[in-house]
């Protein structure tokens, strides 16, 4: 199995989402999500993190979190294995709860963390579960916008601080402004290499980091190699016209930047054994390479 990116350091902020083995129903009715939600206030308290937002659907569940101590896996795992003995237990059941791995994208707080805390708030209304964020009782909409007390776990203070300092004028914008995000797109749309929503000089303060888990192999390739230059960036007018150069870039593509052969060879119009052959070629032999 495919072993996902962790990104991890401290203050981090991630979307942190897990779905049921099989796409099953990880949450059967409102006593299992209430056990999610005390499992989930555990592991918020042990392992020092912040919650800025949370939607439990059927099957899978979204989080919001920042990690003060780049400890996110070891949370996530923990919170997943408790719940799943605690659901198993409850319904009589052995094996798997949750699909896999969980997901986990790093966000830029900035740019991108308001808009996602109101992306997964809205999902429910989204899936036509509900229409309006306020009468869906799982998720963190109710306590930001003032509706419902602020369950200890939670952390509202971020968010509503981005509408004001006054608390009430502060959940009255809150409200306004998920309301105003149903007609909005996905962020989604934004992420980079699966793994990174943030803008470009975000992108490029994380990539030393990035670097060191490209020899793993057992990371996806799109992940590892996130924040590379695009192949057409790379093959500028000089490395097309000149064929030493061309054949440098080629290599640097293909062992530096992850690029398959067949995907160097469609942007310069060589089959992939020519690219092949280049790529292990030396650079001093290049006026001998036949192309």
């Amino acid at each position: 199995m495919a072993r996902p990116l962790r990104i991890e350091f401290p203050g981090a902020l991630y979307h942190v989402t897990a779905r049921g083995n099989a796409r099953q129903d990880i949450f059967l009715d409102d006593e299992d999500r209430q056990r999610f939600l005390a499992v989930l206030a555990q592991v918020v308290s042990r392992f020092h993190l912040r919650l800025h937002a949370y939607c439990l659907m059927d099957n899978h569940f979204h989080l919001v979190v920042e990690t003060p101590d780049a400890n996110l896996s070891k949370a996530i795992r923990h919170l997943n294995a408790v719940y799943t003995q605690a659901f198993n237990r409850r319904h009589g059941r052995v094996g798997h709860v949750l699909q896999g791995r969980f997901k986990a994208i790093v966000v830029e707080r900035d740019s991108y963390l308001l808009e996602l805390c109101r992306y997964v708030v809205l999902n429910p209304v989204r899936a036509k579960t509900t229409r309006k964020p306020d009468t869906y009782p799982w998720s963190s909409y109710r306590a930001t916008a003032g509706f419902v007390a602020v369950a200890p776990f939670l952390t509202v203070d971020w968010v509503l601080s981005q509408f004001g300092h006054q608390r009430s004028a502060a959940q009255r914008k809150y409200r306004k402004f998920v309301a105003e995000g149903i007609a909005h797109g996905s962020p989604w749309e934004q992420v980079q290499g699966q793994v990174l929503l943030g803008r470009e000089r975000f992108v490029e303060h994380l990539m030393p980091g990035l670097r060191d888990k490209r020899p793993v192999k057992e990371i996806p390739r799109r992940q590892r190699f996130v924040g590379r230059p695009t192949l057409s960036q790379l093959f500028g007018r000089r490395a097309r016209t000149n064929r030493a150069r061309r054949n440098e870039v080629i290599r640097r593509a293909h062992l530096k930047c992850g690029y398959s052969l067949s995907e160097i060879g469609h942007a310069v119009s060589l089959h992939y054994s020519t690219i092949s052959r280049i790529v292990n070629v030396p650079a001093s032999m290049d006026t001998d390479t036949k192309v």
